[in-house]
């Protein structure tokens, strides 16, 4: 893994990023996320980005937000468009078991950012984020891929399982599954999972 190739790309392309982020919809799977959870739930996202289309619409839901990104940029911008989550600029692979307790864990577009052999430890780690019942809304590879790739013109680095060990890996750390779906918006393909803690 190149860790410092992904953080300074997301610096870079932060504003092209949020630009085009809409174009990836993402707001019909926080509504649904929404549909299974309390009132004034606390929600991690893992990856927040910008901010939105995620963030912004589980606040104004009510939602208690905490917000995570490995690019300082990505973060500043998020403190602008939702002051109301509290973010900070840390990386997801040095996240402990138990670390937070929240209602809902959401990681759009980043868990392939780490080497795939610790996708399923990262998840785990997720696991022990919530109590029986919680939520976790995940959006992962549609394929085999491991390498350096292009995003916005700048070079990323990505690592990702395909479907079917996705969704396997997700029942193995111990959740039930009750969307797994590819989403095609942006012109780009990822299998999004909504999963509940068992």
């Amino acid at each position: 893994m190149n860790t410092s190739l992904i953080r300074s790309g997301y610096d870079k392309i932060a504003i092209k990023y949020l630009k085009n982020r809409d174009g990836l919809k993402s707001a019909k799977y926080i509504y649904q996320l929404l549909k299974y959870l309390p009132k004034q739930s606390s929600v991690l996202d893992l990856g927040c980005g910008a901010g939105v289309p995620v963030d912004d619409i589980l606040i104004k839901a009510g939602c208690d937000v905490v917000g995570i990104d490995i690019s300082k940029e990505q973060i500043k911008l998020a403190q602008k468009n939702c002051p109301r989550g509290d973010y900070l600029v840390s990386d997801i692979a040095n996240l402990k078991m138990n670390e937070y307790l929240v209602n809902a864990v959401v990681c759009f577009y980043t868990i392939f950012h780490l080497p795939r052999n610790e996708h399923k430890k990262l998840l785990t780690i997720m696991h022990s984020f919530l109590q029986k019942g919680g939520m976790l809304l995940i959006t992962m590879g549609d394929r085999e891929f491991e390498g350096e790739h292009k995003m916005h013109d700048t070079p990323m680095w990505s690592s990702q399982f395909g479907t079917v060990k996705n969704h396997k890996i997700i029942c193995e750390v111990g959740f039930e599954i009750l969307i797994d779906e590819m989403d095609n918006s942006g012109g780009e393909r990822h299998q999004i999972i909504l999963a509940r803690k068992i």
